[in-house]
């Protein structure tokens, strides 16, 4: 994917004294002694959310990355997409595997394939949940084996292990929507600074869709969402395009106790998967992505540090349950 810079602007003594105001209001206001409102009908019966495992999540991703770099016309690659599809199918989803050659910038063809998880099919009302599963195929940001592919346990693998989590769930007690887990190729062969170089399976995608006429209500892509630390911003493309999205998901992380994960702050934009989404197919897409601050990514990002060892149960266990309890109340 490639970042945006955005640009802050520093308000003056009385603004900062006005907002100061507001926290100190809103922290007394949240400690009153009575019934928070909420966009959701808490007069309804309760819902049962599942509950997210986080230790599985974690095997998942760990389960990707002991392939070896999934760097399309890799074996690894072949290998790890066989596993994907077949472990979907095993959680009871319809699958389709949509195969293309897909051309890089540097004119490099790329053997693709995006993997598609369908539940229940006959269902109109559908979400679209997606994460990218190939790897970056160089470590630009390292400073040694800067033409090497990288391991790719966050930048890839942590979105991709969640959801493999929630069809788990899924199987057990399926949602009343009808849940499409679509997994991305050849995200990250992209050139910084060539405009739409990254995200070409799903740039495909849109152009193609693996059934006719399809339609979901909104999506969710997650994106470097396993590492500790983990900062969720309000990314700007999924302002622009699905801000009532980001706001259900936001709101869902607070019910579930994982707000400190999910800021309130708008950060810059990102061309990730849900900016194709969006734009090229028409589904309002947000982007779960760990912003450091609002702007970078996380430190080890397109180096050889992306490896099991930035992973955290407890970032996993915060996305996985968000996502769970956005789904199965709709």
């Amino acid at each position: 994917m490639n970042s945006v810079p955005n640009t802050y602007k520093k308000g003056g003594l009385a603004l900062l004294s006005v907002l100061l105001f507001l926290f100190v209001d809103l922290i007394l206001l949240s400690c009153e002694d009575k019934p928070k409102k909420t966009s959701f009908d808490d007069s309804k019966p309760p819902i049962e959310i599942p509950s997210f495992n986080s230790d599985s999540a974690y095997e998942y991703v760990a389960k990707q990355v002991a392939f070896g770099p999934r760097v399309p016309n890799t074996g690894s690659h072949i290998n790890c997409g066989e596993w994907l599809g077949k472990f979907l199918e095993e959680k009871g989803a319809k699958v389709f595997r949509q195969t293309a050659l897909l051309t890089a910038w540097d004119g490099t063809q790329l053997s693709s394939q995006n993997i598609i998880a369908q539940y229940n099919p006959e269902v109109k009302k559908r979400i679209l949940l997606s994460a990218h599963w190939d790897t970056r195929p160089i470590a630009e940001m390292d400073t040694t084996r800067k033409d090497k592919p990288i391991s790719g346990a966050n930048d890839g693998a942590s979105g991709v292990g969640v959801l493999l989590e929630i069809a788990r769930q899924i199987q057990a007690k399926g949602p009343a929507v009808g849940i499409d887990i679509c997994l991305w190729d050849s995200e990250d062969y992209g050139n910084p600074g060539t405009i739409n170089s990254y995200c070409l399976g799903t740039q495909y995608w849109a152009k193609n869709k693996h059934v006719p006429n399809y339609n979901a209500q909104f999506g969710i892509n997650l994106d470097m969402v396993g590492a500790e630390g983990a900062q969720f911003f309000k990314e700007e493309n999924s302002m622009v395009y699905a801000a009532g999205i980001v706001e259900k998901v936001w709101l869902s992380a607070r019910r579930q106790g994982y707000g400190s994960y999910f800021s309130h702050v708008r950060s810059n934009a990102v061309t990730d998967d849900h900016f194709y989404i969006s734009k090229l197919a028409g589904i309002p897409c947000i982007d779960v992505i760990d912003q450091r601050n609002g702007v970078n990514f996380f430190e080890e990002w397109h180096t050889h540090g992306d490896n099991m060892s930035v992973i955290s149960k407890e970032t996993l266990k915060a996305v996985g349950q968000t996502v769970l309890d956005v789904i199965y109340r709709e």
